[in-house]
């Protein structure tokens, strides 16, 4: 479990309140919130403290700098781990009804990519096992894995 795994299915408003309350009171709150809060707070002055202003990076800027080939091996990476999360809700599990319509799709174009990047050699094959081989074969791949008539989930088994 995470460590702060309670705090997604709680109350919003909740918080909200608790932590007006802390703003104004400190001791008003129960000591574990006091010390969460005081992190939250040290969190925010420290992200703050350090980038202010004219220091924040501009995206525009940073992703001109950063060569298409690296972006792309960025964008597979991502592909493959939406396989892995996702590729279950694609499996053909039901010989009975067609499957339903999830979005997004695993399509190359969400993840920036295209038809023209399947013969590509690119690295990140290597996650799956395979040495650095095309798009197309890491697809296959991950479609023979992930979305076939039967396969394993393992991605939130945190202790194995």
């Amino acid at each position: 479990m995470d460590k702060y795994s309670f705090l997604n299915a709680a109350h919003t408003a909740f918080f909200a309140d608790l932590y007006d309350r802390y703003l104004v009171n400190p001791d008003s709150v129960e000591p574990s919130w006091r010390a969460f809060f005081q992190g939250f707070d040290f969190g925010q002055e420290f992200s703050s403290a350090t980038l202010t202003g004219s220091e924040l990076p501009q995206m525009g800027a940073l992703s001109e700098s950063v060569p298409d080939s690296i972006r792309k091996e960025f964008m597979v990476v991502k592909l493959i781990d939406a396989y892995r999360s996702r590729g279950h809700l694609f499996t053909k599990t039901n010989p009975v009804r067609a499957r339903r319509t999830y979005e997004p799709t695993l399509d190359l174009e969400n993840f920036g990519l295209n038809a023209a990047d399947l013969d590509t050699v690119f690295s990140a094959g290597e996650i799956l096992g395979l040495k650095a081989t095309s798009l197309r074969n890491i697809i296959d791949h991950l479609q023979a894995i992930y979305c076939q008539s039967i396969g394993v989930e393992y991605m939130y088994i945190r202790k194995p």
